[in-house]
């Protein structure tokens, strides 16, 4: 799967799986506050019943003739009776008679009509009985759960469907860029071959300038056709990593890029420290500092200036060109986003040398201020 296709199917999947859990976990505080309510409604009733039940033994008590009176004593709830001032008589709870503020307990207050024993007031207090709360919890959480599991599979499937038009559009656009690039490849050769052999061996060719600009072209239409083929081939671009020379590569491709330059008049000043060497793969480099070096070129103004350094494995490019709105600076990495559309281009050659930068964990930072100019720098390993 592509990182578009990744950051697509990640991205539904937050926003599908946020508002769905967010449904359900709405559903399940409705539910559970509901179901909570219930249970100690219940109890209370349950309370409420054993009142009626203290009462009849109360009134059985006050008629008997018994020189001794035994409180009725219970283990699940504790009681007591109060008079018509609420003056504490009697009972195994010992407490004002009030309505119990504590979650912990249950309270329930019953008028005593007739008075039995003098009490105008009954009061019984438990506990709050929580297995049935903690059940009830265990059965939301387990529910959450399984919401989560279904619908985070159902939202993954979903997601593949979401992005099949963009994978099915990207297969036909790697296929026509494939294809493209096949048919390009046999064309360029011959023009770059001609050229040399007309450089060597027609030493007297009158129109020197001529061939100049089609060197330029040809250089150019080579460059695109391998940034091309590199993006069709994706991860599968086999890589022979070894130990070059990137000082003397980098004057190379300096010297390579000249004759674009002087079409435009741009004067490109070098500072480059010597025997600089790497651990890259040789076409990666190459890749790297052509495209870092045409966009230079490309975006800068006519009779601008170009600086090429590297010190203390730190490549830096830095142009006199058109520059980079700050709000763009966020995009330009990204594949077919150009920050100005005046010049040409693909907008591919800054995606490229990002994933080459990601590839061989290098650093790169981009500063550019409008109409003043870019400077691109790579930390190098």
């Amino acid at each position: 799967m592509l990182p578009s296709e990744k950051k697509s199917l990640i991205r539904f999947l937050i926003i599908y799986l946020s508002s769905t859990l967010l449904l359900f976990a709405l559903s399940s505080w409705i539910f559970y506050t509901s179901s909570l309510q219930n249970i100690i409604s219940n109890q209370q009733n349950r309370l409420k019943i054993e009142s009626k039940h203290l009462l009849s033994k109360l009134r059985v008590l006050h008629q008997s003739n018994a020189p001794i009176l035994y409180y009725p004593n219970s283990s699940e709830y504790k009681s007591a009776i109060y008079d018509k001032n609420k003056n504490y008589i009697f009972g195994t709870l010992n407490a004002p008679l009030q309505e119990n503020l504590a979650d912990r307990y249950i309270t329930h207050i019953e008028k005593v009509e007739p008075y039995y024993l003098g009490a105008a007031y009954l009061m019984l207090r438990s506990k709050v009985d929580y297995s049935p709360i903690i059940e009830l919890k265990k059965r939301v959480l387990l529910f959450m759960l399984l919401a989560i599991v279904v619908f985070g599979v159902l939202g993954y499937f979903l997601g593949r469907l979401f992005i099949k038009p963009m994978r099915d559009s990207i297969e036909r656009l790697n296929s026509f860029i494939q294809d493209t690039t096949h048919e390009l490849n046999t064309p360029i050769s011959t023009i770059l071959t001609n050229i040399e052999l007309i450089e060597t061996f027609d030493t007297n060719y009158q129109n020197k300038d001529e061939l100049k600009r089609i060197t330029i072209a040809s250089k150019t239409l080579s460059r695109i056709y391998d940034d091309l083929s590199y993006l069709s081939l994706n991860h599968n671009y086999h890589r022979d990593i070894q130990r070059i020379d990137i000082s003397a590569l980098l004057f190379q491709r300096v010297e390579y890029v000249q004759a674009m330059a002087n079409l435009k008049n741009i004067t490109i000043t070098t500072d480059i420290e010597q025997n600089i060497h790497i651990d890259i793969d040789k076409n990666d480099a190459t890749r790297m500092i052509d495209n870092l070096l045409s966009n230079a070129i490309k975006y800068n103004k006519t009779g601008g200036d170009i600086k090429v350094s590297l010190q203390n494995k730190t490549l830096t490019i830095q142009d006199s060109g058109i520059g980079i709105a700050k709000d763009k600076l966020h995009i330009i990495k990204a594949r077919f986003q150009r920050a100005n559309s005046t010049e040409g281009g693909f907008g591919i050659g800054l995606d490229i040398v990002n994933q080459i930068v990601e590839f061989y964990g290098y650093g790169m930072s981009i500063e550019s201020i409008e109409k003043i100019g870019t400077t691109i720098k790579v930390r190098l390993k």
